[in-house]
């Protein structure tokens, strides 16, 4: 085992350096660069929009009204007065630092601007995922002891329709029924807590925060919810009818130890998969709940760095998520050997 997590950590080297490469190079190559458009502001007070076309580099002064001068002045500042090639290299030497470089837009430390909206993503990541877990698996495994019934026909059409409602559409609706869209004002939407916060005693801040998550969390787990709650049911279907579990009714267990003592820990192997996205939840974001619900938080900065063309951004975010995404996947397969000693990976 620990051969195979060597080689696999390994293996994620190439598998990084290519991402960055594709990445780095595709982003420096789009049209519409930092150069050009702090070229633009200062053509049109900050006012103007992006129209020029090219790699970032900038436009000819004569098309611009600008004087060559400053064109390369920009291009030095920005970095865009090298070819992509050595500027990959040089963002390849300062990421063995951990220096993402400065954002072009906020002109701080990339890693300054990750920390400003890491708060709302990671709150919303983990909580979503942990409550997912804790409800999914303990109501996947009670359908599946009741399949057939009422009960699991009618919790089978509920998550079916959740199912097939969108996280951002859901929201709409909650804000429309819920947060004084139309109807009632019960939940408030905006920000993580309340103007008078810090007034709140320790309780009352709990609930504070619980009362501003309700809404934007619901959202969140809409989609998860009803694949785990499935997948838990139907693998535990699918371990019952195999030879052991005959043999332990044969034995005359109860229905309860057949089901939780035998045939959970088999079934709980393909759920471990979903594991590997803990790490992932730390940089957790989504762009359309982000804005309906008026969040700050990863997934409208990755969206505001990918029109602003601000690279380090791009990735920095890009870097770190891969590595997560990989690490995540080795914990899943050490998770595996330990749900299922019989699994060897070496």
């Amino acid at each position: 085992m620990y051969t195979y997590i060597l080689r696999r950590l390994l293996t994620m080297i190439p598998t990084l350096f290519g991402v960055t490469l594709v990445v780095f190079f595709i982003i420096n190559l789009a049209p519409g660069g930092p150069v050009e458009q702090k070229i633009q502001q200062l053509r049109f007070g900050g006012m103007g929009q992006v129209s020029g076309s090219g790699n970032g580099t900038g436009s000819d002064a004569s098309e611009t009204g600008i004087s060559k001068e400053v064109i390369e002045a920009l291009k030095k500042q920005y970095g865009f007065d090298k070819p992509v090639h050595v500027r990959y290299w040089i963002w390849l030497k300062n990421l063995a630092r951990l220096d993402f470089g400065e954002s072009f837009t906020h002109e701080e430390p990339v890693l300054d601007v990750v920390a400003s909206k890491f708060p709302v993503s990671l709150q919303f990541g983990i909580v979503s995922f942990v409550l997912t877990y804790l409800i999914c698996i303990p109501f996947g495994i009670i359908k599946a002891i009741y399949h057939g019934s009422k009960f699991d026909l009618w919790s089978t059409v509920l998550l079916t329709i959740l199912y097939s409602i969108p996280g951002f559409m859901l929201g709409v609706l909650l804000i429309v029924y819920f947060a004084g869209g139309s109807f009632v004002e019960w939940f408030p939407v905006g920000e993580l807590y309340s103007d008078n916060y810090e007034d709140l005693t320790l309780l009352g801040q709990i609930l504070d925060r619980i009362h501003h998550f309700i809404l934007p969390l619901v959202s969140y787990m809409i989609g998860s919810f009803t694949v785990l709650t499935m997948l838990m049911k139907n693998t535990i279907l699918d371990e019952i009818k195999k030879d052991y579990i005959r043999t332990a009714r044969a034995k005359g267990l109860s229905e309860k130890v057949v089901h939780l003592k035998h045939c959970l820990r088999n079934a709980l192997i393909p759920i471990v998969t979903g594991l590997a996205d803990f790490l992932t939840v730390f940089f957790a974001g989504s762009l359309l709940l982000e804005l309906i619900f008026n969040l700050d938080g990863m997934g409208l900065m990755g969206y505001k760095a990918v029109l602003e063309r601000d690279y380090n951004v791009v990735m920095g975010l890009i870097f770190v998520q891969s590595v997560l995404m990989l690490v995540g996947r080795l914990i899943s397969d050490v998770i595996y050997v330990v749900v299922d000693p019989r699994i060897d990976f070496s």
